[in-house]
């Protein structure tokens, strides 16, 4: 049961995740959670180093798509200054919104990952959708109220695999 929130790498943010990592690891699409994965639920536009890190991906030709359980208003009110295409109501934690992602890319399952900070809904439906994943830390510590029940057991499920797993450890890059 808990192999389906194992996350295949854990980093500390988004913006560590380079295109020769990428590339290294036959990844050719990032799927991003949207609130405290590539911004805070209080900065809309997202950090300069966001930015940055969206331009370089858009260069190596490596398209970021916004996986989320927001609505299109909220979503698209956060991502229009980031020039960013999005799934909005993905349905997370089981994998539509996923599905759809990968029918837009046209890739194979190897070739994308999807990138959260949450294990049981980001994880849990990118397993279930059969694509690689990288667990973030959270943006910020602050949540919305559905989003801090989830992380109370989220802490369990977490314990459980690093004691299962110690060599899934926190990371500076794919290939540390």
């Amino acid at each position: 049961m808990f192999l389906n929130y194992k996350p295949t790498w854990k980093l500390s943010a988004v913006v560590q995740i380079t295109p020769a990592d990428l590339k290294r690891h036959g990844i050719k699409a990032v799927l991003a959670d949207l609130d405290n994965t590539l911004i805070a639920w209080d900065n809309p536009t997202g950090t300069k180093e966001l930015q940055a890190w969206i331009k370089t991906m858009a260069e190596a030709k490596i398209p970021v798509v916004v996986v989320s359980n927001n609505n299109a208003k909220r979503i698209h009110r956060a991502v229009t200054s980031l020039g960013l295409p999005y799934i909005a109501r993905a349905m997370k934690p089981f994998s539509f919104g996923i599905r759809r992602a990968k029918v837009q890319l046209g890739l194979a399952d190897s070739e994308i990952v999807m990138v959260g900070d949450q294990l049981l809904t980001d994880m849990l439906a990118a397993n279930a959708a059969h694509i690689r994943t990288i667990l973030v830390h959270p943006l910020v510590e602050t949540d919305a109220w559905n989003t801090s029940i989830t992380r109370f057991f989220e802490k369990f499920f977490m314990r459980h695999l690093d004691r299962e797993y110690p060599e899934l450890t926190w990371r500076n890059s794919l290939n540390d």
